[in-house]
């Protein structure tokens, strides 16, 4: 097997291709790592959720860390790395067509809510939702993938 480094262009045709990544976040020396459901469309990973930890961290601290795996048969995979800055897309005057642009492009995709738009233990019905949609800019990708060299 060859490791090999991936170009931007790979690394960005590869998270193109993937609905599921690993978001890190951290907190007062803390990590945090959950999967989430996305939407790219350059320089941005579009995000939906309800509120609870990742969000909050994520507003106490914006830099977070995107990990997608793709597993391609036997010993070949490809792995790209993003480091972003985590931005809240809200809900009031100034935000409109970001917001809608969130929507657009995870709407594409069924279950687009999932995994962000559940939580483990239903809570009491709400009068009006609490979900979000945010986005994470990518600063920074790198890629690497394997190469099975037998043959």
């Amino acid at each position: 097997m060859i490791v090999k480094e991936m170009s931007q262009a790979d690394c960005e045709a590869m998270v193109s291709e993937t609905r599921l990544a690993r978001l890190a976040c951290s907190m007062d020396g803390q990590t945090y790592v959950v999967p989430i459901n996305f939407a790219f469309a350059r320089p941005y990973f579009y995000g939906f959720s309800m509120p609870g930890q990742k969000i909050e961290w994520m507003r106490a601290n914006p830099k977070v860390c995107l990990l997608f795996e793709k597993f391609t048969g036997g010993r070949e995979w490809l792995s790209v790395v993003c480091y972003g800055t985590y931005e809240e897309l809200p809900d009031r005057i100034g935000w409109k067509h970001e917001r809608e642009q969130a929507w657009s492009l995870l709407g594409k995709h069924a279950n687009w809510w999932e995994p962000g738009g559940l939580k483990p233990i239903p809570g009491p019905v709400a009068s009006s939702s609490t979900h979000l949609f945010y986005r994470i800019k990518a600063e920074q990708m790198t890629g690497r993938q394997s190469v099975d060299d037998a043959g």
